[in-house]
């Protein structure tokens, strides 16, 4: 039996203490790694209106990151809004992710970055269905960002694009395009049309809209100009694709795409972007941002490298077109 005096217990005394003290400082520091570990971020989704690309593009965003670890709900959490191509409801949207101070901003669109970039120059952004961020001033080149903003790119395979065209209707010699005015990169799609046509000798005749309410006018202003019409990646185009198919359909023009949703949507063809890959490939990149591996500023913006062709049989068939079989091989074909 030991007995102890009173100092001896208070040396004790403080030992245990330390003891516990050290005790809780470890678990403490373990609890707060297996914290860090599962950290939830938020990300937030803007897209500029619903039609099938964007959403196509939203959904591969979603499974790009999921592929890198960032599942939903497990430790990413997903604002998912639409501007249902309303300029201020787009401004509200980015003062939305400011206010809640979402750790990373995906914006599905051109005129969509714009807003966000405009809204914020810390958080990061990543962007898809942009043709091109330095036209649209939303980097300073798409090989070196420098700002806040990176991401994929939709410019389409045009010189691809016009060959598919003349293939299908060799005798075209006037091409007729319509797009919206307000959209910088179907300009910039266009002008690229132009100069390959030009090339060719063929003529290109533009007819620009402001709204959905000016395509049937603009289209009309077409007929009896061109032999075929070629349609850019446009969003106001895209989402009303039958208005100006109700047109060329009348006057027997095919419909060359930029991408296959108006396709689907009654135009003829295309050779274009695949959104739900090119979706993927923006979702890995927001992931490598997230994960500390990559910055907008250095990451050089993607293309996409594989392109598809697709073609509507139903359309072809009203029109009276037939397309050559060579083409019919490797399309995927709808109806």
């Amino acid at each position: 039996m030991v007995v102890m005096n009173r100092k001896n217990l208070r040396s004790l005394a403080a030992g245990v203490a330390l003891l516990l003290a050290v005790g809780a400082l470890a678990g403490c520091g373990g609890e707060k790694k297996a914290d860090d570990s599962k950290k939830m971020v938020t990300v937030g989704i803007a897209q500029l209106v619903e039609h099938g690309a964007l959403d196509a593009a939203n959904k591969g965003f979603v499974a790009g990151m999921a592929s890198k670890g960032f599942k939903e709900n497990e430790n990413v959490k997903y604002d998912r809004q639409n501007a249902q191509a309303d300029q201020s409801n787009l401004q509200n949207i980015a003062q939305r992710f400011v206010s809640n101070k979402v750790d990373l901003i995906c914006a599905i669109a051109t005129p969509t970055a714009q807003t966000m970039a405009n809204a914020t120059k810390d958080i990061p952004i990543v962007a898809t269905a942009v043709t091109d961020y330095e036209v649209a001033k939303l980097a300073a080149s798409n090989n070196e960002p420098k700002g806040n903003v990176t991401g994929t790119s939709d410019m389409n395979p045009i010189d691809q694009q016009l060959e598919l065209l003349l293939k299908i209707a060799p005798q075209t010699k006037n091409i007729g395009t319509v797009y919206s005015s307000s959209e910088v990169n179907s300009q910039l799609q266009v002008d690229v049309l132009k100069k390959l046509a030009g090339d060719k000798g063929i003529n290109v005749i533009e007819a620009t809209v402001s709204t959905v309410n000016d395509i049937q006018q603009a289209a009309h202003s077409l007929v009896g100009k061109v032999d075929a019409v070629y349609v850019p990646t446009d969003n106001v185009m895209v989402s009303s694709m039958p208005t100006l198919v109700a047109v060329t359909d009348e006057a027997r023009l095919p419909v060359i795409c930029g991408e296959s949703d108006p396709v689907r949507a009654g135009g003829l063809a295309t050779l274009g972007i695949d959104y739900y890959k090119l979706g993927e490939q923006t979702g890995v990149m927001a992931a490598e941002i997230l994960s500390g591996k990559g910055k907008p500023q250095t990451m050089p913006v993607q293309m996409q490298k594989e392109f598809k062709v697709v073609v509507n049989e139903t359309t072809a068939k009203r029109n009276g077109i037939t397309i050559p079989q060579d083409i019919l091989a490797k399309a995927e074909i709808v109806k």
